[in-house]
């Protein structure tokens, strides 16, 4: 009867949709029996047999199923209403005595009566809803940005005596990083991102003696909010695509780290900034890259950042200061990715650090921090998927670095202290540096990341001023617990056998539980 029609589309929830022709991937049904997700114990059952069955105004999904708890659109509900009215309409035409009959008629005509007061409530009430829908899209904050946040808390705390002390002299502290992303789209396919960040972490290297004891996310901005980071990316053609930015871009936002992603984050991977990926792409400034996609699933990446492009004075300067030059070629596919790069850089006196401070003081400046240094660094790195819970990763690099001045310079002497030295212009020294580990995704529950590295820090191996003799290890385990979504519990773990490259030196041992927030 009619009023089955009427009460079955008066009685939908904003929970239950009609599977209704009005899409081509929909299909009609002439049997409530073809819909596998429909049982006779659905509250809605006997209203859905009387519209597929007996109005044929109700359609499926090419899989056989209604879906009926989806949610239900206007759009939906306007064509539906309409499909079922034109069958009523159809039916009226016909003058079926059997289908419809004058007391159908005289109930519908009952039931506008009825529920008119009901009706019209309902339609100020969308109404409302359109106005303030209007309102809000009207004083939204941007129709094309989004704002990710992530949010570190960390308890830390180094064991093992200072380089050339006789006791520990860290304690345990609890500090934060936070980082909000606001970042734009104009096209769809291009990206705006600018960055907020504070924190009030303490750097363990005051207190341990070595950047070893680093972890990958120890900001300290005295709790004031920055903007370390500005970018814009945006594609040319189809294989193209350009990122600019005036500041805090880094070689990690021109190019893949080639580490896999798992491991490469600060909130969610490995905690030693050491152990997150290779030295090689701790540099980083204001200036431009270019991706070429030269093929499916091979990548050259070309790319200049100055360390002071807004700075107009002596030694600064988009091409007089520090500057990086990189050039990356990856290839990457479901087994993995791998790659190889080469980067060029200069660091005037007064701010050289090769290695991102990630291994001896002496590895960061091979002449000192009194004379201009250059270097030539030629790094290797990939990951392979031996199955999707099981994958190996690593790098190696070798650095050449010459001596851009002359003088007197304070050469760290791998103790803690310095001595002075003289350096010519054109004094050289190579580097090396290499790690290799092992992830496990998802053992012991979804989201879930244990994993182990073992790497030699950046060494000093032949130079000619100063080398090391010892090599220093770095041995780390963690286990990212995914509590939900948005919140993951990192407890880990690390000891620097022989730090700065020396075995005379306390071993060093880091501990740390990280509490990250990422929505």
């Amino acid at each position: 009867m009619a009023v089955n029609l009427v009460a079955a589309l008066v009685g939908m929830s904003a929970e239950t949709t009609l599977a209704l022709p009005l899409e081509n991937n929909m299909a009609q049904v002439t049997s409530v029996s073809q819909l596998s997700d429909v049982q006779p114990t659905d509250w809605a059952f006997q209203a859905l047999q009387s519209l597929v069955e007996r109005y044929g105004c109700i359609a499926g999904y090419p899989d056989g199923t209604y879906r009926g708890n989806r949610a239900l659109t206007r759009y939906e509900f306007a064509a539906g209403l309409n499909a079922c009215l034109d069958r009523v309409n159809e039916l009226i035409a016909t003058a079926s005595a059997d289908v419809v009959t004058k007391e159908d008629l005289a109930t519908l005509q009952r039931l506008q009566t009825e529920f008119g007061t009901e009706l019209a409530t309902l339609r100020g009430r969308v109404d409302s809803l359109e106005a303030q829908t209007a309102e809000l899209e009207a004083n939204q904050f941007s129709t094309t940005t989004k704002l990710n946040v992530s949010l570190i808390t960390a308890i830390t705390d180094t064991f093992g005596d200072r380089i050339a002390g006789n006791e520990d002299d860290s304690n345990t502290i609890f500090g934060y990083r936070s980082r909000m992303n606001f970042e734009t789209s104009f096209t769809g396919r291009d990206l705006l991102r600018t960055r907020l960040e504070f924190g009030n972490f303490g750097d363990m290297e005051d207190v341990s003696g070595t950047n070893m004891t680093r972890l990958n996310f120890d900001t300290n901005t005295d709790n004031d909010v920055t903007v370390p980071h500005l970018l814009y990316r945006f594609p040319v053609g189809s294989n193209l695509t350009f990122t600019v930015g005036p500041a805090g871009v880094g070689y990690t936002d021109i190019t893949d780290t080639l580490t896999p992603p798992s491991i490469a984050d600060d909130s969610r991977g490995i905690p030693s900034l050491f152990g997150e990926y290779s030295p090689l792409y701790r540099r980083g400034g204001g200036g431009a890259a270019v991706n070429w996609e030269i093929a499916e699933s091979l990548t050259l990446t070309l790319g200049y950042l100055a360390g002071s492009p807004s700075d107009p004075g002596d030694g600064a300067g988009l091409f007089n200061g520090t500057y990086h030059a990189l050039a990356q070629l990856a290839v990457d596919g479901d087994w993995g990715a791998a790659g190889i790069a080469y980067s060029r850089s200069y660091n005037p006196a007064g701010v050289v650090d090769l290695t991102g401070s990630t291994g001896s003081l002496l590895a960061s400046e091979p002449f000192g921090d009194d004379i201009a240094t250059s270097a030539d660094i030629f790094a290797f790195q990939g990951f392979y998927r031996f199955s999707p819970k099981f994958q190996l990763h690593g790098w190696v690099g070798y650095i050449s670095a010459s001596a851009n001045g002359s003088g007197l310079s304070a050469i760290a002497d791998g103790s803690g202290g310095t001595i002075t030295s003289t350096v010519e212009d054109g004094d050289s020294a190579d580097l090396w540096y290499g790690a290799v580990g092992l992830t496990f995704p998802d053992v012991g529950g979804e989201g879930n990341l244990p994993g182990i590295l073992v790497g030699l820090p950046p060494r000093v191996t032949d130079s000619d001023v100063r080398d090391e003799d010892d090599t220093s290890y770095h041995v780390e385990a963690f286990y990212r617990f995914q509590v939900n979504d948005y919140i993951s519990v990192t407890p880990g773990f690390w000891v620097v056998f022989n730090p700065e490259n020396n075995s005379d030196n306390s071993n060093q041992y880091v501990g740390v539980i990280r509490t990250s927030f990422n929505f």
